[in-house]
């Protein structure tokens, strides 16, 4: 990923490098990011990983405004970042923000 700094945010990648209704995962020492992509170009950043077993939500099925767990099938806000009844957890959320089709995320 192209990682040119733009104030307090660092630029990603553009819309159009994440797939529609998938992510783009970011690695990092303090645990990798997971940027997705919703089918109406919503574009949302989460902690790679779920709240129930750490499951790299990153390679889980994008519906809606939520992410599918790929281990044990837990929805995730892709929004919030909660974990749909019955299950209850929380992943981390990111800022994110999209400028002229490029995608920013705030890491601090």
């Amino acid at each position: 990923m192209d990682m040119k700094t733009k104030d307090a945010w660092v630029r990603l990648c553009t819309v159009d490098e994440i797939p529609r209704l998938g992510s783009r995962m970011v690695e990092r020492a303090a645990g990798n990011i997971a940027v997705f992509r919703t089918g109406d170009d919503r574009v949302f950043a989460l902690l790679d990983r779920c709240p129930h077993k750490g499951g790299p939500l990153s390679q889980g099925i994008v519906h809606g405004e939520a992410v599918t767990c790929p281990l044990h099938s837990w929805q995730i806000d892709l929004e919030s970042g909660e974990a749909k009844a019955p299950d209850v957890g929380c992943a981390r959320r990111f800022p994110v923000k999209v400028e002229q089709g490029d995608v920013f995320l705030e890491l601090s």
